[in-house]
């Protein structure tokens, strides 16, 4: 509970208040329809709460009122006559059990803080919760731990889950088309990047750095939005939007399309995305993240992708006791053939006990950083400044060659036509009864008697203004309004109508115009979508996960019915020996039927990475206006790759967790 007024709210969110009598409508902030709270002045006549106003100006440039132009530095605090009525306001001790005395609502704060036996006693039990609780250190991890991290604990009753290798490093393996298979994600025909063939044989680089990440509060969200998760076609849990002036924002080593790999040397590559948010949500001063990150393409000769033909790649993590302990690797370099080669592994060391390096391994990287064209010295100097965890990725003469992947020809419907030898694509029509999203809401209609000055005691998110152009949705139902007496409008609901006015097509401010002129009425019935449980439940809500808005998490979205769905077209051009610079997962399989088709990657320094329009998460609904639905992997990617400067993709973006 907030210290200040005794009530749960998202920590950067305003305070709440049980006021004793109803509050004057020139005194109501029309962003939160709540009483102002610091309030600020718009040079256009307009009174909204700080906090508020702020918010709003992170998405927009206008006024909610009037729509006129407006920045945040425009704005300034109201006068100080303004400032005392409001504190004057007379409100309820929010602890009505243990006590029923009323004051002003400047006096709270130290009503509580001395005064309160309610408060008294529910920081007394915080405490005694507190206490009891105090875990030690973890064990070290066994000397010889190797490629897998400890899968993580699920909560639920479920059972360990078994995740890929997140020890990926550095990768970079020839392929005839730039980004085809990016192995550094371990997919096959599943995860396609979209290009076309160059003269020379190109690789896409991507490699793996732990970050750690400091907040002076622990509590502090750390400021970005999360797609995927294995309950979902994407499968990793991939960086959608950093916000900006968040402590991932300042801290500046990740931007969107990163790969989380590892929370805390907890696995994450295979849990929910329910899961991956409960994980990244855990409050706490330091926060160690395993990130996959995509450097762009890179050029090879064809005698050096002639070298790594029969190699394969491989991940080995050595876990030392402390900083000083040795290894007891000799590394070298080679006079024919650049990088750092194992020269010997000494009898009894680490390395030799772990029996996974081997002689004339090359190392690729250690602990993220790249060393194909490193030294000896610069291996030792990473080695040595390591605390414990020492993460190789090496390059090995392997039996079975790593040849260039090709696309399953068993789902494949092309043919080859005679004028020219270009594809022919022999689309499966859609079968509308059979493509169906997983039903994840219900309808419910909500008539209630009220008094006509009776608030309806709820704020708002969304609007087609937005830059995600949401649906309008419940983002709290506060203890004083009619609907929480009547209990069956929730925080999430997608609210459709009131009193029979259409509000799925109105931006935020002609909404709220919209229920604020409804509520003065003697009834009000509401149509509204329920967002129902998932197959991972949604983690606990705390004061901290909310951050400055609250949202529903991304993955509800995905199950809205599609007439609630805002489809806009983004155009891509590039030259003709560009790679669009996108990989896709989804599309129609026997086993899943069909599922749609997400952004998984966007490599940097492609078109759609400078684009800026494209992100990681947003489905795509159409490609040059012909529906995706339908679709196989395998007959979207050729009909994408055919285009040969320009791409009109019609997609539907919807915002990411924020934790």
């Amino acid at each position: 509970l907030c210290c200040e007024c005794g009530q749960a709210h998202p920590l950067l969110d305003n305070h709440l208040y049980n006021f004793q009598d109803e509050v004057d409508d020139e005194l109501i902030c029309h962003i939160c329809l709540q009483p102002l709270l610091q309030p600020m002045d718009t040079p256009c006549g307009h009174t909204y709460c700080f906090k508020c106003l702020e918010n709003f100006m992170q998405e927009y440039s206008f006024c909610p009122m009037d729509r006129k132009k407006l920045s945040f530095q425009q704005c300034h605090k109201s006068s100080l006559l303004v400032r005392n009525l409001l504190d004057k306001l007379v409100v309820l001790c929010p602890f009505k059990a243990e006590c029923q005395q009323t004051m002003q609502r400047c006096e709270l704060e130290a009503h509580l803080q001395n005064r309160c036996p309610g408060f008294k006693k529910y920081k007394s039990e915080l405490q005694r919760k507190k206490n009891p609780i105090s875990k030690g250190k973890e064990d070290p991890p066994a000397k010889g731990e190797t490629n897998t991290p400890k899968d993580p604990e699920v909560p639920n009753g479920g059972s360990s889950l078994v995740a890929e290798s997140s020890g990926a490093a550095v990768v970079s393996l020839g392929t005839a088309e730039p980004g085809l298979v990016n192995p550094a994600f371990e997919e096959t025909e599943e995860g396609e990047s979209l290009g076309q063939k160059w003269n020379s044989r190109t690789s896409l680089v991507a490699e793996t750095t732990t970050i750690e990440i400091h907040r002076e509060d622990p509590e502090e969200e750390l400021g970005m939005r999360i797609v995927g998760g294995k309950d979902t076609p994407l499968g990793n849990i991939v960086v959608q939007e950093v916000l900006r002036d968040s402590v991932i924002a300042a801290d500046g080593r990740i931007a969107p399309g990163d790969h989380i790999l590892e929370v805390n040397g907890v696995n994450i590559s295979s849990v929910t995305h329910c899961q991956a948010v409960s994980f990244l949500r855990h409050p706490g001063p330091v926060l160690h993240l395993m990130v996959l990150q995509e450097k762009g393409f890179s050029n090879k000769t064809a005698q050096q992708d002639s070298a790594s033909t029969n190699r394969e790649v491989i991940h080995v993590t050595l876990v030392k006791r402390d900083r000083s302990e040795p290894l007891g690797i000799k590394l070298i370099r080679k006079t024919d053939e650049a990088g750092i080669f194992i020269l010997d592994l000494l009898e009894g060391g680490l390395a030799a006990k772990n029996g996974k390096l081997s002689r004339n391994d090359r190392v690729l990287s250690i602990n993220g950083q790249d060393l194909r064209q490193g030294t000896p010295e610069a291996a030792a100097q990473i080695i040595q400044t390591t605390e414990s965890r020492v993460n190789f990725v090496i390059l090995r003469q392997a039996g079975v060659q790593l040849g260039e992947p090709v696309e399953d020809g068993s789902t494949s419907n092309s043919s080859s036509s005679s004028n020219g030898g270009s594809p022919v694509h022999h689309r499966r029509r859609p079968d509308q009864s059979h493509y169906r999203r997983k039903s994840n809401y219900q309808k419910k209609t909500v008539a209630i008697k009220k008094e006509p000055k009776e608030s309806l005691g709820i704020t708002i998110g969304g609007g087609r203004d937005n830059k995600n152009k949401l649906p309008i949705y419940v983002t709290s139902v506060q203890p004083i309004g009619c609907l929480f007496r009547d209990g069956r409008i929730k925080r999430g609901d997608v609210l459709l109508s009131i009193n029979s006015i259409d509000l799925t097509h109105l931006n935020y401010y002609e909404a709220v115009s919209a229920l604020k002129s409804n509520a003065a009425s003697h009834s009000v019935t509401l149509k509204a979508l329920e967002i129902l449980s998932l197959n991972s439940p949604e983690p606990s809500l705390d004061i901290r996960e909310q951050g400055f808005s609250w949202s529903p998490l991304w993955i509800t979205w995905l199950g809205l019915p599609s007439y609630l769905h805002f489809c806009q077209d983004i155009v891509l051009s590039k030259g003709n020996l560009e790679s669009w610079g996108f990989s896709i997962v989804g599309g129609f399989e026997e086993s899943k039927g069909n599922q749609p088709f997400f952004i998984k990657t966007i490599v940097p320094g492609t078109p759609a990475f400078r684009d800026r329009k494209l992100k990681c998460g947003d489905e795509i609904v159409a490609v040059n206006g012909v529906p995706a639905i339908g679709m196989s992997n395998s007959e979207l990617i050729p009909m994408l790759k055919e285009q040969r400067n320009r791409v009109t993709l019609t997609v539907v973006s919807w915002p990411g967790s924020l934790v």
